[in-house]
């Protein structure tokens, strides 16, 4: 009998080890005011992206896929809580609140790693977090990370030199960095190597990484090796000035060899699953929390918003549509697309989804492993999607349904949109379609819930 209850309790032990190692590991990787356009496999030509661009060739491309919001606060309380910016704890950026008073994430929240740690995945996340402004229980370790290490707060990530940054919930300073004078080691370089340590430490067992990298947003600056491969390029120079952000002074070669400098740092990420043996356990996602604030879309150099219109602060698409690969061997069709329209809120039910657990967030999600499966007849689908935005042009609402576009500005008519005609956004095809604005006026209504911090109604940016 003794020896029948240790073979059982061994064979237990057992399966739950195999079941996790069946698991898959998840990255996911997201850039900061990233356009659409700003990538390779999207047709951008002035900027060199080719590890971005090979995950595409070895995965899956989104055309529909978008943002939480069109800043990066609510846009990434989408993304960890599964909900859109009607139903969302945080639904604007910190000072654009009523009181004035930031809204982090709170206990309520469940999120991406809190539905993944019952299925026994270790979760890290590792740059920008900018969900913990008042350092209480927004802090990644609250909200079910393991391993933390980068900015609680907005305010410290838009310099790429910091005196410090957080690794869990310490406060460490970086010994030889000197933001104002822009020395020391490069904080995009320190998140690499975060990022591979992490993985490295958890190879064995399921692992999920959310790498916020801070590039391309503000401010423009960049190591000089980055940009040796644009600096002859003859292009026009856009001076840039420095304020609160510390720009280098030519803007086009620095914005370049950001994002060139993040794909390296990428393609040394992918080329480490490799030597670890783990590439084909694990499902890499790439996108950005929102539209591209750098180009000039009156005087595009680089396109970065591609066919489409406006770009962060927008909720037109330039706004909110974002780049979206996703790579996972042997369960993702390699170079293929995908039209499913889909959106940061979908992401936790996703991850849920192949991590073979039931989803308890309150979400507004619903999964898309069938499309990246390429399943697409199986795959559900949203009745709509739902934005709110309320900054100096606010608020203004925006939701899409099918191939309508509608878009509210304040004490404005309402815009609509044909997008499978007219992806640009330029003909409101408003007067001429009666009925479909009444069903989307409804939907305005009934998408959102009141929240006492984010009224639709205009607000004035506290100062501190």
């Amino acid at each position: 009998m003794k020896i029948k209850f240790i073979l059982t309790g061994f064979y237990i032990l057992l399966s739950n080890y195999i079941g996790a190692q069946e698991k898959p590991n998840i990255i996911l990787i997201v850039a900061d005011d990233l356009g659409w356009g700003d990538v390779g496999f999207n047709g951008q030509t002035k900027i060199n992206t080719p590890n971005i661009d090979q995950l595409a060739k070895e995965g899956i491309v989104f055309n529909n896929f978008y943002a939480g919001s069109t800043v990066c606060g609510p846009s990434r309380a989408s993304l960890l809580t599964g909900k859109h910016t009607g139903h969302s704890s945080v639904r604007a950026n910190p000072r654009w609140t009523a009181s004035g008073t930031p809204v982090d994430i709170n206990k309520e929240d469940v999120t991406i790693a809190e539905e993944l740690k019952k299925v026994n995945y270790t979760c890290g996340v590792i740059g920008k977090w900018g969900l913990a402004e008042n350092l209480t229980q927004g802090k990644p370790n609250k909200q079910g990370f393991d391993y933390f290490y980068g900015f609680n707060k907005h305010k410290p990530a838009h310099h790429y030199y910091p005196d410090s940054i957080y690794e869990n919930d310490k406060k460490i300073l970086l010994k030889g960095n000197n933001w104002r004078q822009k020395k020391g080691s490069y904080v995009q370089d320190l998140f690499t190597e975060k990022a591979k340590n992490f993985i490295h430490k958890n190879k064995e067992s399921p692992f999920f990484l959310y790498l916020a990298y801070t590039t391309p947003h503000y401010e423009l600056t960049v190591p000089e090796n980055s940009k040796e491969q644009y600096i002859d390029k003859n292009w026009p120079l856009r001076k840039m000035k420095s304020g609160h952000y510390l720009h280098d002074t030519n803007g086009h070669v620095t914005y370049a060899a950001m994002v060139s400098r993040l794909d390296k740092q990428i393609g040394e990420l992918m080329e480490q699953l490799k030597v670890l043996g783990i590439e084909e356990n694990t499902l890499v996602l790439f996108t950005s929390d929102n539209g591209h604030e750098y180009d000039d879309v009156k005087n595009e150099f680089f396109n970065s918003n591609g066919p489409y219109k406006g770009r962060k602060r927008d909720l037109y698409e330039g706004g909110v549509k974002m780049p979206f690969v996703a790579k996972w061997p042997n369960h993702i069709k390699a170079g293929t697309t995908s039209n499913h329209i889909s959106a940061f809120w979908d992401i936790l039910p996703t991850f849920c989804e192949i991590a073979t657990t039931n989803v308890t967030a309150n979400t507004d999600g619903i999964s898309f492993v069938s499309a990246l499966q390429g399943a697409s007849i199986h795959q559900k689908k949203h009745n709509y999607l739902y934005w709110e935005f309320n900054e100096k042009k606010g608020p203004v609402q925006a939701i899409r349904k099918g191939k309508w576009k509608a878009v509210k500005r304040y004490k404005k008519d309402i815009e609509l949109y044909d997008l499978l005609v007219d992806e640009g956004e330029k003909n409101n095809c408003a007067l001429g379609n009666p009925n479909t604005i009444k069903e989307l006026k409804e939907l305005l209504t009934i998408a959102r819930t009141e929240h006492p911090e984010f009224p639709l109604m205009k607000l004035t940016r506290k100062k501190k």
